[in-house]
C-alpha cells in the first residue's frame, strides 16, 4: 500500500493524506462506541480530486469510507479495525457554489456544514429548512447520504425531499453531473434517489442542488403538557387542521426524558414537565404576520384545552424564549449521556399506532428487565421516535449494555415490526444495524439492494460491510 499512499499524496497533496498522529477525529464514531484504524485519511479539495482518489483506490483494491462531519450514529462513516480502509473526508469541499433566487435553489459542495447552508439561504432572504441537533458540524453530503430528518420533516420532508440534483463520483472514479435545478425531469430512472440514503455504498456525493423557500413572516413556538400519548396524537390532528402548512415542528418528549434535562442542566428551566407524562413542542411558521400566527396558535390551544388533550400550555413571547424551548428539546440526548450509558433506538411507526406501541412496549420492557428506564422523545409529527432505554439507576451500566443490549434491541425491534414500522427512521443502517436487516427487511428488498450494490460497485470497495447485508 506504500505505492498507493505515494499516489494519493501526488493527487491531493501530502498535507492532505494523514497516516500518523491522532486520527481520532476521523476514526472514532460520534457516540465514542467504535474506534477503527484507517490506512489513511485523505482530504480532497475538489470533485476532480475525489475522482482521482477513487480511481487510485479502485486500482489498488483499497476499500473507501466516505465521511462528512462524522456525526453519524450507526457506525457508517468510520473505518473498521483492519487498517485497510481509506477514509475519504470531504470537509475541505465546503463552498456554496451558487444561489438561484428565482429558481429557489442553492448549489453547494458536499462538505458544506449544514448551518452554513442555512445562513447562506438567510443572507439571500430565503429559507433552507433542514434543521437538526448536529447542524453546527454535520455536512450536507452526510445529510444526503443518510437521508437525514430533523425537526422540520412534518412540513418540508427529509433531506431527500429537499434535493433537486446531485454530483456523484462513481465507484469507478467517473463523475455523474446531475446538478439540475429542475423540479420536473422524467427522462428515465431518477438516479438521484439511488444515492440519497445509500450511506456512501453506491457512490460518493460531492455536490448537491437543494431547494429553498421564502422566509416566513413570523415563526412562533408553543410548549404544551399533555395527559397521554393519545392526547399528543389528538393535538397533532388539531394542529394540522388549524395551522395547515404552517405547522413546521411537532415534537413529543416524555416526562423522564425532560426530568434528565432538569437534573443535569439545572440552568435550563423546563416548563410543565411535572404536570403530565408528556410535553409537546409545536412550531408555527406563518407567511402573513406575527399577529396572525399568534391568533392561530391561541385558537388551537383554546380548542385543545376544551377537548382535554392539553393540560396547560405556554407560547414563547420572543425569539430568545423560543430558542430556549428548542434548546431544552435538543438537550435530551446530552442529558441522557450525562446520566450514563444507554441503548438508542431511532424508529418510525404510523402516527395513529404510536400510543398503542408505547403502551405495549413500555410494559414489555419493564416486565422483562427490572428497573429499566425509558427515554422516549422525538418527531411525533412524522412518526419518528427516539425510543431509548436507560440502565437501571445505580447499577453497573457497562454490564447492563453488555448483558442486555441485544435482548433490548430484539424486544423493541420485534414490536416495531409488529406495528408495521421501521428500525431506522433517520439515522441510517451503517455497520451497527446491518446484521438486523435480514430479520426486519423483506428478502425481496434485500436482494434488490444487493443487486444495485453489485451493479454500481462490483468490487465492493465503497463503504463495504455497511447498509447492505452480504449475500
Amino acid at each position: 500500500m506504500n505505492e498507493l499512499l505515494t499516489q494519493l499524496r501526488a493527487a491531493v497533496g501530502a498535507a492532505n493524506v494523514l497516516t500518523e498522529g491522532d486520527l481520532s477525529a476521523w476514526e472514532l464514531d460520534w457516540r465514542k462506541r467504535s474506534r477503527g484504524k484507517a490506512l489513511a485519511v485523505v482530504r480532497p479539495g475538489s470533485t476532480a480530486e475525489v475522482a482521482a482518489v477513487v480511481r487510485l483506490c479502485a486500482e489498488a483494491g483499497a476499500p473507501m469510507v466516505p465521511q462528512g462531519g462524522n456525526t453519524g450514529l450507526v457506525v457508517g462513516g468510520v473505518p473498521d479495525e483492519s487498517g485497510r480502509e481509506v477514509v475519504l473526508s470531504l470537509t475541505r469541499m465546503n463552498r456554496v457554489r451558487a444561489v438561484d433566487r428565482d429558481n429557489l435553489a442553492m448549489t453547494v459542495d458536499a462538505g458544506c456544514v449544514l448551518q452554513n447552508l442555512q445562513q447562506a439561504a438567510e443572507d439571500a432572504g430565503l429559507l433552507f429548512p433542514l434543521s437538526l441537533a448536529a447542524e453546527g458540524s454535520c455536512t450536507i453530503g452526510g445529510n444526503l447520504a443518510t437521508n437525514a430528518g430533523g425537526t422540520q420533516v412534518v412540513r418540508y420532508g427529509n433531506t431527500r425531499e429537499l434535493c433537486l440534483g446531485l454530483e456523484v463520483v462513481t465507484a469507478q472514479g467517473e463523475v455523474w453531473e446531475g446538478l439540475t435545478g429542475l423540479r420536473k425531469d422524467n427522462t428515465g430512472y431518477d438516479l438521484r434517489d439511488l444515492f440519497i440514503g445509500s450511506e456512501g455504498t453506491l457512490g460518493v456525493i460531492t455536490g448537491a442542488t437543494m431547494k429553498l423557500y421564502p422566509l416566513p413572516a413570523a415563526t412562533l413556538t408553543a410548549w404544551a403538557s399533555v395527559p397521554s400519548m393519545e392526547a399528543a396524537v389528538t393535538l397533532l390532528g388539531l394542529a394540522h387542521r388549524h395551522l395547515g402548512a404552517g405547522l413546521t415542528g411537532f415534537e413529543v418528549m416524555g416526562q423522564f426524558a425532560l426530568g434528565l434535562v432538569a437534573k443535569h442542566f439545572k440552568q435550563l428551566r423546563v416548563p410543565l414537565y411535572e404536570a403530565g407524562p408528556y410535553c409537546v413542542l409545536l412550531e408555527n411558521s406563518d407567511q402573513e404576520s406575527e399577529e396572525h400566527a399568534r391568533a392561530q396558535f391561541e385558537r388551537l390551544l383554546e380548542v385543545a384545552l376544551e377537548e382535554g388533550c392539553v393540560a396547560d400550555a405556554v407560547v414563547a413571547e420572543n425569539i430568545a424564549q423560543a430558542r430556549q424551548l428548542w434548546h431544552i428539546r435538543e438537550s435530551i440526548p446530552l442529558a441522557q449521556a450525562e446520566e450514563g450509558l444507554n441503548i438508542k433506538h431511532d424508529i418510525s411507526i404510523p402516527v395513529s399506532r404510536i400510543p398503542e406501541f408505547c403502551t405495549e412496549t413500555d410494559a414489555l420492557l419493564r416486565r422483562e428487565i427490572a428497573g429499566v428506564r425509558l427515554v422516549n422523545f422525538g418527531h411525533l409529527g412524522d412518526g419518528n421516535l427516539h425510543y431509548n432505554v436507560q440502565a437501571p439507576e445505580g447499577g453497573d451500566m457497562q454490564a447492563f449494555l453488555r448483558e442486555q443490549e441485544e435482548r433490548v434491541n430484539t424486544l423493541v425491534y420485534d414490536q416495531v415490526k409488529r406495528f408495521d414500522g421501521s428500525i431506522s427512521a433517520e439515522h441510517g443502517i451503517g455497520a451497527l444495524k446491518v446484521g438486523k436487516m435480514p430479520q426486519y427487511k423483506s428478502d425481496v428488498a434485500i436482494r434488490m439492494m444487493q443487486a444495485l450494490k453489485k451493479a454500481l460497485d462490483p468490487k465492493n470497495l465503497l463503504n463495504p460491510g455497511r447498509v447492505v447485508p452480504a449475500d
